[in-house]
């Protein structure tokens, strides 16, 4: 059987270079699935990390090399940047190897909708609630975290059971995490709704989600440090969450919750009316 054939993929947050990224998982789920456009939707190198030591492994350039291989063999790859690889703003609107590197992007998906398809970061001045989203545990302990989540996850491979993230777990039952999250969810969606747009495409906040924000489709490709997951869009236009739970194995898919024929009006919210 051939691998899955997408009209487009987006991935973000990878974090090459910091310790904890999953690019064994990454190499796996692009080895295995095939498309038309890549969007890689910024910190595809986490550069923060670098600077302190980093750790780069041999998997982390073959992700890089994958992907230069899969755009010179005819698939559109977009690069993004994020805020732990802004370096690469510094080029913006060049072409490195086949892919091109953009601010943003619009995509208009095979059933007409437009989506905003940014990193997420310009979100964190409009939401004013502790800082950015990792700082509600704070590094270190984040840091510890992701160690716990290492070793769980080893002894779970140890006896065959699937990937599972005890940081995205715990991201979903502490106070000020969830309010993170639903105030960047909807600063990003306002500003999809402001630019007139069916839906906005993000990543920055290492939490996957697909859902409906008074109109405007609001959609995260999630991260590969915590969840290892993608957005997929399907040669019809149906977009999806792919998680990738564990090498080798089958994703698991989270569709839409429902199919957004064309772009809606601004809702009032946006608009301040």
């Amino acid at each position: 059987m051939g691998s899955p054939r997408f009209r487009s993929l987006w991935i973000s947050d990878v974090h090459l270079g910091f310790k904890e990224c999953k690019a064994e998982y990454l190499l796996d789920f692009l080895r295995q699935s095939d498309c038309e456009r890549l969007y890689l939707v910024g910190d595809l190198i986490d550069f923060w990390s670098l600077r302190k030591g980093g750790r780069w492994p041999a998997a982390h350039g073959e992700v890089l090399k994958l992907i230069l291989a899969k755009a010179r063999a005819g698939t559109r790859v977009v690069y993004i940047p994020g805020n732990h690889d802004e370096v690469a703003r510094d080029y913006l609107g060049l072409r490195v190897g086949d892919i091109e590197i953009a601010s943003e992007a619009i995509h208009v998906t095979a059933d007409g909708r437009r989506f905003l398809v940014t990193h997420g970061d310009e979100c964190d001045s409009a939401v004013r609630c502790g800082g950015p989203l990792l700082n509600w545990l704070g590094d270190g302990a984040y840091e510890l975290l992701l160690f716990l989540d290492r070793w769980y996850n080893g002894w779970r491979r140890r006896w065959n059971h699937p990937y599972w993230s005890l940081a995205s777990f715990l991201k979903q039952r502490i106070g000020r995490a969830t309010a993170y999250i639903a105030r960047f969810e909807a600063a990003a969606a306002h500003e999809a709704a402001r630019r007139g747009l069916g839906g906005v495409i993000c990543g920055h906040i290492h939490h996957a989600a697909l859902r409906d924000l008074n109109g405007v489709l609001y959609c995260n490709d999630g991260d590969w440090v915590e969840s290892c997951t993608a957005l997929a869009e399907h040669a019809d236009g149906a977009l999806e969450i792919l998680r990738w739970t564990h090498q080798q194995a089958a994703v698991v898919a989270i569709r839409e919750p429902r199919r957004l024929l064309e772009t809606p009006p601004v809702p009032g919210w946006a608009t301040g009316l």
